[in-house]
C-alpha cells in the first residue's frame, strides 16, 4: 500500500467514525519528516480518543503501524504513522492551532466523505 492510499484509508476510517472537516495534504515537496498529513476534527474530547485507538487498530489490520502517539487527553491527539502525520483535534484546537495554514502552499488531496444519513 503506498503512502497516499493509506491516507485516503485513513481519512476513510475516520469518516466512518464521523470525524468532520478532514483534510489530507501533500507535504512530500516541503517536509522532511513525512509526505502526507491527514487532519480532522472530533465533537468533544471523548470522540478524539475514539478516533485515535479506532484508527491505529484498523490500520494495523492493514499492517501499518503508529511509531507514537501523543495528546490523547488533550484536544490535539497527533498519530505518526512515519510518511504520514494524523492530526486530529477538537473544534477550539483546531481552530487556534490552523495548521493547515502553515501548509496552504501543499497540494490538497481529493477526499469525498461517505453521503451522512440522517
Amino acid at each position: 500500500m503506498t503512502s497516499r492510499e493509506s491516507a485516503l484509508l485513513m481519512a476513510q476510517v475516520l469518516d466512518e467514525k464521523k470525524t468532520t472537516n478532514i483534510d489530507i495534504i501533500d507535504i512530500a515537496e516541503k517536509s522532511g519528516f513525512a509526505d502526507f498529513f491527514v487532519i480532522g476534527t472530533a465533537r468533544n474530547l471523548r470522540q478524539l480518543g475514539s478516533l485515535a485507538d479506532e484508527l491505529e487498530d484498523k490500520m494495523a489490520e492493514n499492517g501499518v503501524f503508529a511509531d507514537q502517539v501523543e495528546g490523547k487527553s488533550s484536544g490535539w491527539v497527533l498519530i505518526d504513522f512515519g510518511d504520514i502525520v494524523v492530526n486530529l483535534f477538537t473544534a477550539e484546537e483546531r481552530e487556534h492551532y490552523q495548521i493547515e495554514r502553515v501548509w496552504n502552499d501543499c497540494i490538497r488531496i481529493d477526499f469525498e466523505p461517505a453521503p451522512k444519513e440522517d
